[in-house]
């Protein structure tokens, strides 16, 4: 499960409307009927209409000033062995979605009229999409990019060969073409993987717009706080403060494997990919730890990344270099998505 939450999109200010981010996520409705579109939801309402939406976040911005952003997108990535386990089912997905805001409410270290943050005092709307297409900085797009490159020139170097601009012979430069296209290590039906090519298996994922103030258009709840939890004095009194994004993280997680009773291997878990980061020495012998079945389970995932899996068993004075090299390969696989992180 991948989780990422980010702040409304700033240009010279922050809009005063998320019209534009919400017909944003109406792209896969283009040209569906009413019957066959996916709407938005919340914690307790289904097929919410785009402009209540907008309606919702747009009038929900009191006092926040013109450099606040008035709400956050938060994006929800099952991986594609997650999705396999729901059926791809929609309801489970919105299901998790609802009990994973819960989370996202109790990690705020804040208290309205003396108590906890809870789901009911969020203003958020959610929405599934079903597809993702190939951007320029995912690992496929780049490996592939010296070979894209020479088959666009070579193609070029054809139609003016075809118009009699150039002498050449077309079917040699075609041969040529041919033998780039099977030698590209990423291909999807026999075509080399490019930026805005639709990605195949499993893709579905969540985007939600939560409201910077609460539900009553009173407080303003920032997940983006560079504190975490902690209290200060203001004005003579002790108040909490701060987002334990950790927290909301690490439960998200729980609570799917909890509803789903989901097995989660080793290198799925958001605490190996945070070891991963700070200490990629203890992931790599977190690794050979494993049983063999796991990791059996585990070395298939990073395989799907396309890259070689450096050997475990090596010389003491070797066991640095491997380490790195398998931080490459997990890394590149959380960023192309090719493990669905």
């Amino acid at each position: 499960m991948y989780i990422s939450i980010s702040p409304q999109k700033t240009g010279a200010a922050f809009s005063k409307s998320a019209g534009d981010f919400v017909s944003y996520l109406e792209k896969e409705n283009e040209g569906k009927s009413p019957m066959e579109k996916e709407y938005f939801f919340n914690q307790y309402k289904d097929n919410i209409q785009p402009y209540e939406v907008i309606k919702g976040i747009d009038e929900n911005t009191a006092k926040l000033k013109a450099k606040e952003p008035k709400y956050y997108s938060i994006t929800m990535s099952p991986s594609q062995y997650e999705l396999k386990h729901l059926h791809n089912n929609p309801e489970k997905l919105k299901a998790f979605v609802r009990e994973a805001m819960k989370e996202y409410a109790g990690s705020f270290n804040r208290e309205i009229n003396g108590r906890p943050i809870n789901v009911n005092d969020l203003k958020y709307y959610a929405k599934i999409e079903y597809e993702r297409s190939y951007k320029s900085n995912d690992m496929a797009v780049r490996e592939n990019k010296a070979y894209s490159k020479q088959i666009a020139h070579l193609k070029n170097e054809l139609r003016k060969v075809e118009r009699g601009e150039i002498s050449g012979n077309t079917r040699q430069i075609e041969k040529e073409i041919q033998k780039l296209i099977r030698d590209a290590p990423y291909k999807i039906r026999g075509k080399v993987v490019e930026p805005g090519m639709k990605k195949e298996g499993l893709q579905s994922h969540v985007h939600i717009i939560v409201s910077r103030k609460d539900a009553s258009n009173t407080y303003s709840l920032s997940p983006g706080s560079k504190y975490k939890a902690s209290e200060v004095e203001m004005h003579g009194k002790m108040v909490k403060r701060g987002f334990e994004r950790d927290r909301f993280f690490q439960n998200s997680e729980k609570a799917f494997d909890k509803m789903f009773q989901y097995n989660r291997n080793y290198v799925e878990s958001y605490a190996a990919k945070k070891m991963l980061s700070k200490d990629p020495k203890q992931y790599f012998l977190g690794l050979k730890s494993l049983g063999i079945n796991e990791k059996k389970i585990a070395f298939k995932m990073i395989r799907q990344t396309g890259l070689q899996l450096p050997v475990l068993h090596l010389p003491t004075n070797k066991v640095g270099f491997a380490y790195k090299q398998l931080k490459k390969v997990i890394e590149a696989g959380i960023k192309s998505s090719s493990i669905g992180y």
